[in-house]
Protein backbone atom coordinates (compact mmCIF):
# COMPACT_ATOMS: atom_id res chain seq x y z
CA UNK A 1 0.00 0.00 0.00
CA UNK A 2 2.91 2.33 0.72
CA UNK A 3 4.27 1.82 -2.81
CA UNK A 4 0.82 2.50 -4.27
CA UNK A 5 0.59 5.70 -2.20
CA UNK A 6 3.77 6.92 -3.93
CA UNK A 7 2.36 6.08 -7.37
CA UNK A 8 -1.13 7.43 -6.65
CA UNK A 9 -0.79 10.24 -4.06
CA UNK A 10 -4.00 11.30 -2.38
CA UNK A 11 -5.89 8.12 -3.27
CA UNK A 12 -4.52 5.43 -0.92
CA UNK A 13 -5.31 5.12 2.82
CA UNK A 14 -2.67 5.31 5.53
CA UNK A 15 -1.23 2.12 7.03
CA UNK A 16 -3.42 -0.19 9.07
CA UNK A 17 -2.46 -2.30 12.09
CA UNK A 18 -0.70 -4.84 9.88
CA UNK A 19 -1.77 -8.26 8.76
CA UNK A 20 -2.90 -9.70 12.08
CA UNK A 21 -2.15 -10.36 15.74
CA UNK A 22 -2.12 -14.14 16.27
CA UNK A 23 -2.28 -15.88 19.63
CA UNK A 24 -2.21 -19.61 20.25
CA UNK A 25 -2.84 -21.03 23.72
CA UNK A 26 -2.42 -24.71 24.54
CA UNK A 27 -2.47 -26.95 27.58
CA UNK A 28 -4.73 -29.47 29.27
CA UNK A 29 -8.22 -29.28 30.74
CA UNK A 30 -9.12 -32.19 33.03
CA UNK A 31 -6.40 -34.32 31.45
CA UNK A 32 -7.47 -33.58 27.87
CA UNK A 33 -5.26 -31.46 25.60
CA UNK A 34 -6.63 -28.25 24.07
CA UNK A 35 -5.41 -25.62 21.64
CA UNK A 36 -7.01 -22.25 21.00
CA UNK A 37 -6.07 -19.98 18.10
CA UNK A 38 -7.28 -16.42 17.68
CA UNK A 39 -6.53 -13.36 15.60
CA UNK A 40 -7.12 -9.95 17.16
CA UNK A 41 -8.08 -6.90 15.10
CA UNK A 42 -6.70 -3.39 15.33
CA UNK A 43 -7.03 0.02 13.69
CA UNK A 44 -7.41 0.72 9.97
CA UNK A 45 -5.65 3.68 8.40
CA UNK A 46 -7.62 6.81 7.65
CA UNK A 47 -8.08 7.51 3.96
CA UNK A 48 -9.12 10.15 1.48
CA UNK A 49 -12.80 9.36 2.08
CA UNK A 50 -12.92 9.15 5.86
CA UNK A 51 -11.53 7.88 9.16
CA UNK A 52 -10.15 4.39 9.68
CA UNK A 53 -12.27 1.69 11.29
CA UNK A 54 -11.52 0.71 14.91
CA UNK A 55 -11.06 -2.78 16.33
CA UNK A 56 -11.32 -4.65 13.05
CA UNK A 57 -9.27 -7.11 11.03
CA UNK A 58 -7.34 -5.65 8.13
CA UNK A 59 -5.72 -7.29 5.11
CA UNK A 60 -7.32 -10.65 5.90
CA UNK A 61 -10.77 -12.19 6.08
CA UNK A 62 -12.74 -15.14 7.43
CA UNK A 63 -11.93 -14.73 11.10
CA UNK A 64 -14.23 -15.13 14.07
CA UNK A 65 -14.62 -12.96 17.13
CA UNK A 66 -15.34 -15.73 19.66
CA UNK A 67 -17.63 -14.51 22.47
CA UNK A 68 -15.84 -14.11 25.81
CA UNK A 69 -18.44 -16.29 27.53
CA UNK A 70 -17.71 -19.17 25.13
CA UNK A 71 -13.96 -18.91 25.74
CA UNK A 72 -14.29 -18.78 29.50
CA UNK A 73 -16.69 -21.73 29.65
CA UNK A 74 -14.52 -23.96 27.43
CA UNK A 75 -10.96 -23.00 28.38
CA UNK A 76 -9.00 -22.39 31.59
CA UNK A 77 -8.74 -18.64 31.13
CA UNK A 78 -10.51 -15.41 31.98
CA UNK A 79 -10.71 -12.35 29.73
CA UNK A 80 -10.08 -9.42 32.08
CA UNK A 81 -10.08 -6.68 29.41
CA UNK A 82 -11.48 -6.38 25.91
CA UNK A 83 -11.81 -2.80 24.74
CA UNK A 84 -10.71 -0.29 22.16
CA UNK A 85 -7.24 1.14 22.79
CA UNK A 86 -8.13 4.80 23.12
CA UNK A 87 -5.58 7.18 21.62
CA UNK A 88 -3.84 4.58 19.45
CA UNK A 89 -5.10 5.86 16.08
CA UNK A 90 -2.94 8.45 14.36
CA UNK A 91 -4.17 12.04 14.13
CA UNK A 92 -5.20 13.43 10.78
CA UNK A 93 -7.94 15.14 8.87
CA UNK A 94 -9.23 11.57 8.82
CA UNK A 95 -7.79 9.81 11.89
CA UNK A 96 -6.67 6.23 12.04
CA UNK A 97 -8.88 3.69 13.78
CA UNK A 98 -8.18 2.54 17.33
CA UNK A 99 -6.46 -0.73 18.16
CA UNK A 100 -7.70 -3.25 20.73
CA UNK A 101 -6.57 -4.01 24.28
CA UNK A 102 -7.20 -7.63 25.26
CA UNK A 103 -5.97 -9.26 28.47
CA UNK A 104 -6.04 -12.98 29.28
CA UNK A 105 -5.65 -14.34 32.80
CA UNK A 106 -4.62 -17.98 32.75
CA UNK A 107 -6.26 -20.38 35.21
CA UNK A 108 -4.03 -23.39 34.39
CA UNK A 109 -0.48 -23.89 33.11
CA UNK A 110 -0.38 -23.10 29.37
CA UNK A 111 2.01 -22.60 26.48
CA UNK A 112 1.40 -19.41 24.49
CA UNK A 113 2.71 -18.40 21.08
CA UNK A 114 2.39 -14.85 19.73
CA UNK A 115 2.87 -13.92 16.08
CA UNK A 116 2.15 -10.19 15.94
CA UNK A 117 3.06 -7.25 13.70
CA UNK A 118 4.00 -3.57 13.96
CA UNK A 119 5.52 -3.75 17.42
CA UNK A 120 8.63 -1.74 16.51
CA UNK A 121 7.42 0.38 13.60
CA UNK A 122 4.24 2.41 13.79
CA UNK A 123 1.58 2.23 11.09
CA UNK A 124 2.51 5.25 8.96
CA UNK A 125 0.29 8.23 8.25
CA UNK A 126 -0.12 9.75 4.78
CA UNK A 127 -0.67 13.21 3.29
CA UNK A 128 0.45 14.84 6.57
CA UNK A 129 -1.38 12.41 8.87
CA UNK A 130 0.39 11.10 11.99
CA UNK A 131 1.39 7.47 12.58
CA UNK A 132 -0.73 5.17 14.69
CA UNK A 133 0.65 3.74 17.93
CA UNK A 134 2.66 0.52 17.57
CA UNK A 135 1.38 -2.59 19.32
CA UNK A 136 2.64 -3.83 22.69
CA UNK A 137 2.69 -7.34 24.19
CA UNK A 138 3.21 -7.68 27.96
CA UNK A 139 3.16 -10.54 30.45
CA UNK A 140 2.28 -9.78 34.07
CA UNK A 141 3.28 -12.70 36.28
CA UNK A 142 1.09 -13.71 39.22
CA UNK A 143 3.81 -12.40 41.58
CA UNK A 144 3.47 -8.88 40.16
CA UNK A 145 6.48 -8.63 37.86
CA UNK A 146 5.83 -7.54 34.31
CA UNK A 147 7.86 -7.99 31.15
CA UNK A 148 7.51 -6.69 27.62
CA UNK A 149 7.34 -9.48 25.07
CA UNK A 150 8.66 -9.44 21.51
CA UNK A 151 6.39 -9.55 18.47
CA UNK A 152 7.08 -13.25 17.94
CA UNK A 153 7.56 -15.47 20.97
CA UNK A 154 6.59 -18.73 22.64
CA UNK A 155 6.47 -18.92 26.45
CA UNK A 156 4.93 -20.83 29.33
CA UNK A 157 2.46 -19.17 31.66
CA UNK A 158 1.27 -20.26 35.09
CA UNK A 159 -2.10 -19.86 36.80
CA UNK A 160 -2.60 -16.21 37.71
CA UNK A 161 -0.33 -14.89 34.95
CA UNK A 162 -1.93 -12.27 32.69
CA UNK A 163 -1.09 -11.61 29.03
CA UNK A 164 -1.93 -8.11 27.77
CA UNK A 165 -2.03 -7.54 24.02
CA UNK A 166 -2.44 -4.00 22.70
CA UNK A 167 -2.84 -3.95 18.93
CA UNK A 168 -1.68 -1.05 16.74
CA UNK A 169 -3.90 1.84 15.75
CA UNK A 170 -4.11 2.92 12.13
CA UNK A 171 -2.23 5.87 10.67
CA UNK A 172 -3.98 9.19 10.11
CA UNK A 173 -4.62 10.67 6.66
CA UNK A 174 -4.30 14.36 5.84
CA UNK A 175 -2.91 17.16 7.94
CA UNK A 176 -4.72 17.38 11.30
CA UNK A 177 -6.93 20.44 11.60
CA UNK A 178 -6.37 22.90 14.42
Amino acid sequence: MGALALAMPGRIPAASQGSMNNITIGGQVEGRPFVYYETIGGGHGGGPEGPGLSGRQSHMTNTLNTPIEALESALPLRIVAYQLRTGSGGAGRWPGGEGIRRAYEFLAPVTVTLNTERRQQSPYGLQGGRPGAPGVNRLRRAGGTEERLPAKVTFRAAPGDCLIIETPGGGGWGTPEG
